[in-house]
């Protein structure tokens, strides 16, 4: 399969799954607002964050059992330590994270998700120029 088709059908499924769970349930589905719902102990088995979560987290294995996986890793595990304690920092400093502002608030054309969507890509695209250009790290 090409490596675009698979891109296509990917985020075909993405979309299904975030507006399904949006008609459904009436929420969301932004990861980091389904993980604050998984860790609250008053909710964590009345919603169905825990189970939408779970296949966020196990279907790219089963994927993996099926299609040779083609990414690399080449960061060391202190690095992606810290950059998964920078990605926390901003979601809670922006409010939302990548699913919830850019896949959802883009969806129903929020500002807010715009412009928070528009400020973390730069931030993205300058780190990436940055370490890989500047630095030559990778």
């Amino acid at each position: 399969m090409h490596d675009y088709l698979q891109a296509f059908i990917g985020g075909l499924m993405l979309g299904v799954a975030v507006v399904g769970y949006l008609y459904v349930h009436g929420r969301i589905a932004g990861v980091s607002g389904l993980l604050a719902q998984i860790l609250n102990r008053k909710t964590i088995f009345k919603t169905p964050a825990l189970w939408f979560m779970s296949g966020l987290v196990l279907v790219p294995f089963i994927y993996a059992l099926f299609v040779t996986p083609k990414i690399e890793m080449h960061a060391s595990p202190l690095m992606m330590v810290v950059a998964g304690l920078l990605v926390g920092f901003g979601t809670r400093l922006g409010s939302g994270c990548t699913s919830g502002h850019g896949i959802c608030g883009i969806s129903r054309l929020s500002g807010r998700s715009m412009v928070a969507t528009l400020m973390f890509m730069g931030a993205g695209f300058c780190t990436v120029y940055l370490i890989r250009h500047i630095t030559g790290a990778f």
